[in-house]
């Protein structure tokens, strides 16, 4: 909820079969959103996902048949399955909002939100994400196995004729409109950050850069979005003002795609969740 209330797109990663997919159409349907899904594939095109446009014979002129990135809520399925020129073409309309086809900019829904799926990177056939596209990502959740006891429910839902392929997701009571999520986003501005905050994210952003573990650290996007995901943390917990709790709380999923570690780090184990943990332990909070 809180990027997409900051409006930041979200890397959902997780083994198959964890319901990545339902959630995100669940949520759709819960603000009530248009909402499309494209499963990305090693044979899709940019044109896939954008569009083209189509002579047509009877006008003698060409007119556009918009792609599925046309719309509020783009679930991108198993975004690293599909070559890099392709995934290339989500850039644009992520960072810019906008698509630009044959010269012509087109303007995409305010509400434009995507989300990602991708499976881990130990299984076939997957395409990693550059750097610059994984930049343009808020977050990134690790979604994982449920426990025993969830697993159980699972079972004897299924035991008892419930399939999740079958289930009605229109009869999800809506819990906001989009408007209202646009509204909610314009009052994120209210949000107050103290300067000593703003100095504190700057040191741990600063810090990532210095970090002797770290061939990459945070950009100075990531600084931006670190800052508009706290006010909306700040928001979601019914204050008009940012903590240092608000900034660490984000932290993991907001850096965990961004930062790279050195090959001799990763030779020895390390882990980007364990160095950030490490990091926010390091730097001392304002009071």
């Amino acid at each position: 909820m809180v990027a997409f209330l900051a409006g930041g797109h979200v890397i959902l990663e997780g083994v198959p079969g964890t319901g990545k997919t339902l959630t995100v159409k669940a949520l759709a349907q819960l603000v009530q959103a248009d909402f499309r899904r494209i499963q990305l594939t090693p044979d899709v095109l940019p044109s896939d996902i954008l569009g083209t446009n189509i002579f047509d014979f009877n006008t003698r002129n060409f007119t556009l048949k918009p792609g599925p990135v046309f719309t509020e809520i783009l679930l991108a399925d198993e975004i690293n399955r599909t070559p890099p020129k392709t995934q290339a073409a989500l850039l644009e309309a992520m960072e810019e909002q906008q698509v630009t086809l044959d010269g012509d900019s087109m303007r995409l829904p305010d509400l434009f939100w995507v989300i990602a799926t991708q499976n881990s990177l130990e299984f076939e056939g997957t395409y990693p994400l550059p750097e610059a596209q994984l930049d343009r990502f808020l977050f990134k959740l690790l979604v994982e196995y449920p426990d025993a006891k969830a697993e159980r429910q699972m079972l004897l839902n299924s035991q008892a004729g419930l399939q999740t392929k079958r289930l009605d997701l229109t009869k999800l009571k809506p819990i906001a409109t989009v408007q209202q999520v646009l509204t909610a986003r314009q009052a994120l501005r209210s949000v107050q950050v103290s300067e000593a905050l703003l100095d504190y994210l700057l040191t741990l952003v600063q810090r990532t850069r210095q970090h002797p573990d770290l061939a990459l650290g945070a950009s100075p996007r990531s600084a931006v979005a670190w800052l508009q995901a706290s006010k909306a943390n700040a928001w979601l917990c019914n204050r008009d003002f940012v903590t240092p709790d608000d900034i660490k709380a984000i932290a993991l999923p907001l850096l965990r795609h961004r930062l790279i570690l050195r090959p001799e780090a990763q030779m020895d184990g390390l882990k980007v969740d364990g160095l950030v943990a490490s990091l926010l332990g390091q730097v001392p909070v304002p009071r």
